[in-house]
């Protein structure tokens, strides 16, 4: 556990000229708000840094807005971007009326999470491992207003662009559609991209286990990294964000997070794999189905039980609903199956007991980590309390079933206004333990349904096609 002294340390050994506290919002953003190193001592570290938290979308009214940054201590890292010799720590957000992780705060509800699980009996650690894609692009342009609405994309691996010329010529190098997975460069061009990216994430202690370009032709890639706990994972999964969306900048190339940019190819999901463990034991370990025990059953249950409702957290926006629908490669089937990929459920094969986990595949990299690791690791939970079985594992092609055996089997939602209802109605597993508190869930509800309205509201180029000369 690192101490004041250790921090301060840091500060002199490196010549930190300012340190960066940062917190993360409800939709997952990420804020920041940087002191200088001479006005920090222990009792700044100890005490926290002052903040309006009116500002923050979604949080305190202006009539109860101070709020603490509370530092942990253990996040401190160098921040590899910053002119200026800048350390990082990432931040709970405190209540200052009673000195409590605010309610609101998702890294404080990480925390409530982890405290839940133990408070159970039933585990101690939980284990995550998330894979989010995203798209690296050369620039994107969009407007919406009472003229008119457009987006454009460049990219110059999109299999659009083979009519273009290029200042320094068009090579022809390029992924097809759907063809993005695994060429060697000059077809895949962010070899060297991705290879930075991965550097940096190590020398900020998130351990990189392989990068790759993705199915999707235009610049869609993955950087694997490895299992942690609930919070500490959430927490690289920010630094993932910044660290890929800054090295992208200095290419002079943009990155988005969108589960579905491009239409007519592969959209980017974050599936995200987990485990409990109790005293060193990892509990999904067995020989019941594809070596998980009836535990491991039992929390996918869980998951099956509450996916709806789940999806408003983990599938947070109305573009993710364009990434799930039914009858393409999405894991829209609330299904599971070991090895296969069609199943929103998946038993990864693997050698050791050790690595026994699951794989919950309809999750996208839209969700703001904290709040979707917990989230599942509830309806997890409950599905182990409440001994609720998933029924018989699905080993064939979920895309390419008879319509009476396709009808049968549950799917995610088919809109962000739907997940929301699922949630509002379905929440109970939720705020066991204090973990989310219905306040939470009715602001988050509230603070999602804006984004529907104005989706709702906004005239659609497709809708221009489908209706203008009607």
């Amino acid at each position: 556990m690192a101490t004041t002294q250790d921090v301060l340390k840091q500060i002199e050994t490196h010549e930190v000229k300012f340190v960066d506290f940062r917190f993360t919002d409800t939709i997952g953003r990420e804020h920041h708000v940087t002191v200088p190193t001479g006005e920090i001592d222990e009792g700044k570290l100890e005490s926290g840094q002052a903040f309006d938290g009116s500002s923050i979308h979604g949080w305190k009214g202006i009539e109860a807005s101070d709020m603490m940054l509370s530092p942990d201590l253990s996040t401190a890292r160098l921040d590899p971007f910053r002119e200026e010799t800048t350390l990082i720590l990432t931040c709970d957000v405190i209540e200052p009326s009673n000195m409590q992780g605010y309610d609101r705060d998702p890294r404080s509800l990480a925390k409530r999470a982890e405290a839940y699980l133990k408070s159970t009996g039933i585990g101690d650690t939980a284990f995550f491992g998330p894979e989010p894609e995203f798209f690296v692009f050369d620039g994107v342009t969009w407007d919406s207003n009472p003229s008119g609405s457009f987006v454009k994309i460049r990219s110059e691996e999109g299999a659009w662009s083979s009519g273009t010329d290029y200042p320094g010529g068009n090579m022809g190098h390029r992924p097809r559609v759907k063809g993005g997975y695994f060429p060697v460069p000059p077809t895949d061009s962010f070899q060297d991209l991705r290879s930075e990216m991965s550097i940096l994430l190590e020398q900020q202690g998130v351990p990189v286990e392989i990068h790759h370009h993705e199915v999707a032709g235009p610049g869609q890639c993955e950087i694997g990294t490895r299992f942690s706990t609930l919070v500490e994972r959430a927490d690289w999964n920010q630094i993932m964000k910044y660290t890929i969306w800054n090295v992208a900048a200095a290419y002079g190339k943009t990155v988005t997070f969108m589960p579905k940019p491009i239409l007519g190819d592969n959209g980017s999901g974050m599936h995200v794999h987990q485990s409990i463990w109790k005293d060193g034991q990892n509990l999904f370990a067995g020989n019941v189905y594809a070596g998980l025990s009836e535990f491991a059953l039992y929390y996918i249950g869980g998951i099956i039980k509450h996916a709806r409702a789940l999806n408003a957290i983990t599938n947070p926006g109305t573009n993710s609903y364009k990434r799930l629908v039914p009858g393409f490669e999405a894991p829209v089937k609330l299904a599971y199956s070991a090895r296969n990929r069609s199943a929103s459920i998946r038993i990864p094969y693997v050698d050791s007991p050790k690595a026994r986990r699951i794989e919950a595949r309809f999750p996208d990299p839209l969700a703001n980590p904290y709040l979707a690791f917990s989230a599942l690791m509830m309806a997890g939970l409950d599905g182990v309390q409440n001994k609720i079985h998933p029924g018989d594992p699905a080993d064939k092609n979920l895309y390419d079933l008879p319509p009476e055996e396709d009808a049968k089997i549950p799917t995610v939602c088919a809109s962000l206004e739907e997940a929301l209802a699922a949630l509002d109605k379905d929440r109970e597993f939720l705020t066991r333990g204090g973990v989310f508190s219905n306040d939470a869930i009715d602001a988050y509800i509230a603070l999602k349904m804006d984004e529907v309205t104005r989706l709702r509201m906004t005239p659609h180029p497709v809708e221009f096609d489908l209706y203008y000369s009607n």
